[in-house]
């Protein structure tokens, strides 16, 4: 059976995002890469029994030894990467095309009297100008159907142009609206040279002077009820966007660049180093660092420059290194760098454009790993039996706390207060058992936890009914035993989020409630200190041990569910409150939240900024802002 192969990822573990797909050997050679829209879908199909697999597929993930993904951003950029790598690694399981042919392009015919732009694969035609590559013909074709949208220019065939132009009569295209050349008897020769050259301008740097523009005009138009205006200029709007959305994995031709996507926490970080050459991206490299001593930020980025470049040949040190952030001795690392590759080096960040999209593709592939990595050490059945006996001897406690509870307070400057309880058992997670509480009136963290401990510990004695009678249809007296409420399941440790205080008061209501017994303790998150009931100094665990993993990820899992629980309080607060407002339906409440981002920025924005948003008049944008002042 292909499932029992050993470097079958398990399910979980495989994002649902596009991305790019490689099959290695046990030597490290690619056998194949490939694109899904769906990673975790598409690589299921590779892992399904043997027997129902094609000859050819089925040799494949038998000689491989691994399998490693890289995350994009859309289906678009993993049509191109998938491209970029089968050009780059041939591997010998992809389909090789005898013909080799390269992919599509769109061209500008400059050197017509009446430019016309086409799709082609020939590089040469004089005085063209080209862009793309594109991943399909489809998705040049697409791009072309979006920008005649804004810029209506020549399309149609140089036989058509002069047929046109002798007769006076429209090119076929020009009638039905696909032509915008001087052929469609709409503009002359030198209107349409001006639209060819705005339209060259805009796919060469996208220019966002176009963007403002139509931005501008569609909410002048909504501001004065011309929403059949508006909803043009919305229309133009959404196909320059779409035309703007272009493939950051494409960059110049003349860049050499090494660019580092870093995501990390406080004992471990993830880092993807995509290689880029000549504009491509040419391989990625993922590495994950077991933290020994508490660095972060611009110290780990200097370690892991030194770390990739200290044994590194001259010819594999690029033209320049994207971090993101910079290292306090950037200048040095430049010297070193530029001493060892003979060239000049720069050492800088991707702030904006394409190299900057780059960029967050890269950290959210770390983040992808740091994730994974997290989720395959919890997993190990070993490290989780010895997280918990580490945790038995360093806390004290007389045996290991199978069953943990963990607590954290969220709020958002003092309003809509409200704290979590997530639960591990045997060193897993039990999301079922998860729990979160509001809590109407405090007056600091430590009081919330003192109220949100009592209300869950007043559950510890529960008892369950010992069987219930209940009427069936199959006779009367089937007896059903109830089980056990699971919030009453007694817990071995408690921990809480936050250093003496917050176990003072949680030590109160152990005390108050009568359930002393149970084993109780803080981790403070600046220095990962473990704090005990009444001691003077923390417990500090080895960084590396797995009883701090452990403990870690507790304290991570209780802010995430707390935080997310707040956020859909606040969320369900403004829209009640905004349903409140005659005229504002479902739709635009969903509308206005999106355009602003947040609660607090529509809370900020003025009148006048609330009605640029179509759909919104001066009178319902001046209701919504009295009823959020109001309120």
């Amino acid at each position: 059976m292909a499932s029992d192969l050993p470097y079958r990822p398990k399910q979980g573990e495989i994002p649902t995002t596009p991305g790019v797909y490689r099959f290695r050997d046990a030597q490290g050679r690619i056998l194949y890469v490939g694109k899904a829209k769906n990673l975790r879908a598409r690589l299921s199909n590779y892992f399904a029994p043997l027997h129902t697999l094609h000859e050819r597929t089925r040799r494949m993930v038998t000689t491989a030894a691994s399998v490693e993904w890289t995350v994009v951003s859309s289906d678009v950029e993993a049509l191109q990467l998938e491209y970029m790598w089968i050009q780059e690694f041939t591997p010998p399981f992809n389909v090789r095309y005898k013909d080799d042919k390269s992919y599509p392009y769109m061209a500008i015919t400059l050197a017509d009297e009446a430019p016309r732009v086409i799709v082609t694969r020939n590089r040469k035609i004089r005085g063209a100008k080209y862009f793309g590559p594109y991943p399909k013909v489809w998705a040049v074709h697409e791009v072309i159907d979006l920008m005649i949208k804004v810029f209506p220019i020549r399309t149609c065939s140089d036989a058509s142009y002069k047929k046109a132009m002798a007769t006076g009569r429209p090119c076929f295209p020009g009638q039905i609206g696909r032509c915008g050349g001087p052929c469609s008897m709409r503009v002359s020769i030198e209107e349409h040279r001006a639209i060819v050259d705005d339209f060259v301008a805009f796919m060469a740097g996208g220019d966002q002077r176009v963007t403002r523009q139509l931005t501008a005009r569609m909410r002048e138009a909504a501001a004065a009820m011309d929403y059949e205006s508006a909803a043009v200029y919305r229309d133009r709007l959404s196909a320059v966007e779409a035309v703007l959305g272009k493939s950051a994995l494409v960059l110049s031709d003349d860049t050499d660049a090494d660019l580092f996507g870093i995501a990390e926490d406080e004992l471990a970080a993830a880092v993807q180093h995509f290689v880029i050459r000549g504009g491509r991206v040419r391989g990625v490299r993922a590495t994950t660092i077991e933290k020994e001593l508490d660095i972060a930020g611009a110290e780990l980025v200097d370690q892991v420059l030194q770390r990739t470049y200290g044994g590194a040949d001259a010819a594999d040190i690029p033209r320049q290194v994207l971090v993101p952030q910079l290292p306090d001795d950037a200048a040095d690392l430049e010297a070193w760098l530029r001493e060892r590759r003979g060239k000049n080096v720069t050492v800088g960040i991707a702030q904006r454009g394409p190299k900057a999209d780059l960029m967050r593709t890269a950290t959210i592939n770390a983040q992808q790993a740091l994730l994974l990595h997290k989720t395959r050490r919890s997993s190990d059945y070993v490290a989780r039996t010895q997280a918990l006996t580490d945790l038995q001897e360093a806390l004290g406690l007389a045996e290991a706390p199978l069953r943990i509870e963990c607590y954290d307070v969220s709020h958002l400057s003092g309003t809509n207060v409200v704290a979590s309880m997530v639960v591990f058992e045997d060193g897993l997670p039990r999301k079922d058992q998860y729990r979160s509480f509001g809590i109407a009136e405090t007056s600091d963290d430590t009081d919330s936890i003192y109220q949100v401990l009592t209300r869950r510990l007043a559950h510890v004695d529960d008892a369950p009914d010992d069987s219930v009678p209940e009427a069936t249809d199959q006779g009367e007296d089937v007896v059903v035993t109830r089980q056990k409420p699971r919030f009453a399941y007694r817990p071995q440790l408690l921990i809480v989020d936050g250093g003496r205080p917050q176990v003072a008061a949680a030590e109160r209501a152990l005390r108050d409630s009568g359930h002393s017994e149970i084993a109780l303790c803080g981790i403070a998150k600046r220095l990962e200190e473990v704090w005990l009931p009444g001691e003077e100094y923390p417990v500090i665990l080895p960084r590396t041990s797995e009883a701090l993993y452990l403990v870690q990820r507790l304290r991570d899992e209780a802010h995430r569910f707390a935080i997310t629980h707040q956020r859909k309080r606040r969320k369900r607060d403004i829209t009640t409150v905004l349903a409140e407002v005659p005229g504002l339906g479902d739709a635009r409440i969903k509308a206005l939240l999106r355009h602003f981002g947040s609660v607090t920025a529509l809370r900020a924005a003025s009148p006048e900024e609330i009605a640029h948003l179509p759909g919104i008049g001066p009178k319902l944008a001046a209701a919504v802002h009295s009823r959020l002042i109001a309120r």
